[in-house]
């Protein structure tokens, strides 16, 4: 497994003289990475609400830890749909015969590509080259953190003052006001008047690429769509773990009150949101030094893999400050290696397919959600131990890079025949 390839002589100062170059073509692109980061941290905020008031619902509520698992399962369900729609929506372009069949898919591509990090994706292959995508990818998969942050300094408080009723209806009401800002602020950098001709050239400095039509059919007959699928499918759920059940845990494990959850929550989040931007970090500093992409990204993704498996020791530390720490390097090494994931669909497919592949991606990690919402919530109605899901979380990702190295050892990029355009 050749990860560090001896760089070629003189890349070190062909990127010095490219990074040199970059701080004088204007940054519009990071508002528009900021403005990502935004809407991530608003979605974020809208998942993590349940798992705040988690104990709080069950109280009110009378549910069991399975009545809590089918809760989040039909969360995970109706992800995957909104999945599956938005590449329905995608193929219905290749099938469309008239003006209104062509209105009615592009009408139905709108309103599923809407799903955040799609539609995220794809604005970071058109607004940054490849060479910092990662890091871009990094800096908008923070706001996951701020979110989950944010979440249980705010909601507790509502949730005691007004009732959990309302923080459900202020949260959403949130949403609009993200949603004027990007309509606000969005257009592709080539209809952008804040997007200056020099930024532009330096947006669009890659190898050109022809433009392509592929179906979501097409790309999973290629084993570069499915190292970044199962990759996707092995490592979401524990995110998704860490969103929906963590919580519960201090709450459970530590008797945390609800009033007193949100600092913990904001030391595991703030420590993750460091792993985050570190991750994307580490692999755009390999390549800008001459290094491979195979190389940067998987090292990078060995490391975080390697820093998670910890976590697996979290249910028998004592201390709650302990816990948090273990739990909060583990979130970090999750959203590292989740960034640079992410990435590997713009180094392996065309721009113009890269919202295609991480959608699937995305369905497979909703349908991995799935099957986690049942296997923490049965462990915990018949083990009232947390022992198993953390074992769990801590093997996943060197699982998942083992399965990534042997479908794409070399993060070839994918060639589409003339049959697929």
């Amino acid at each position: 497994m050749n990860l560090w390839p001896a760089s070629k002589p003189g890349s070190e100062s062909k990127a010095s003289v490219a990074t040199q170059l970059a701080h004088h073509l204007g940054r519009f692109r990071w508002i528009i990475c900021t403005v990502l980061l935004l809407g991530v941290m608003k979605n974020y905020m809208d998942r993590q609400v349940i798992g705040v008031l988690k104990t709080t619902l069950q109280h009110d509520l009378g549910w069991s830890e399975i009545d809590y698992g089918n809760l989040v399962f039909a969360f995970q369900a109706a992800y995957a749909l909104a999945m599956a729609f938005w590449s329905l929506a995608s193929i219905a372009h290749g099938v469309a015969y008239s003006f209104t069949s062509f209105l009615a898919a592009r009408f139905a591509l709108g309103l599923g590509e809407s799903a955040v990090f799609p539609a995220s994706m794809k604005a970071v292959a058109e607004w940054f080259p490849k060479k910092e995508r990662a890091l871009a990818t990094g800096i908008l998969n923070a706001g996951t953190n701020l979110g989950a942050i944010a979440t249980p300094l705010v909601v507790p408080w509502i949730a005691v003052h007004w009732g959990w009723r309302p923080a459900f209806f202020l949260l959403g009401g949130v949403g609009f006001v993200w949603l004027a800002l990007w309509l606000c602020v969005y257009r592709r950098p080539q209809e952008h008047s804040s997007c200056s001709q020099a930024e532009l050239e330096y947006i669009c400095s890659d190898p050109a690429v022809s433009q392509i039509n592929v179906s979501w059919f097409e790309l999973l007959a290629h084993r570069q769509t499915w190292a970044f699928v199962l990759a996707k499918f092995i490592t979401d759920p524990i995110w998704w773990f860490y969103l929906f059940w963590i919580p519960d845990f201090l709450q459970r494990e530590h008797g945390i009150a609800l009033l007193n959850i949100g600092m913990p929550i904001l030391v595991i989040y703030l420590i993750s949101d460091l792993g985050s931007v570190a991750g994307g970090w580490v692999s755009s500093s390999l390549i800008g030094h001459g290094r491979t992409v195979n190389a940067s990204r998987k090292l990078a993704m060995l490391i975080c893999a390697i820093c998670v498996v910890p976590i697996v020791f979290a249910p028998r530390i004592s201390s709650m400050w302990g816990a948090v720490l273990v739990i909060g390097i583990a979130a970090a090494a999750h959203q590292g290696f989740s960034c640079n994931l992410f990435t590997l669909s713009s180094d392996m497919f065309p721009g113009a397919v890269v919202a295609s592949v991480v959608g699937i991606g995305g369905m497979a990690g909703a349908i991995g959600g799935m099957l986690i919402a049942k296997l923490v919530s049965f462990f915990l109605q018949r083990t009232h131990s947390y022992a198993i899901p953390f074992f769990l979380a801590g093997s996943a990702y060197l699982i998942a890079l083992a399965i990534i190295h042997a479908l794409a050892p070399r993060l070839q990029p994918v060639e589409f025949t003339p049959a697929e355009i």
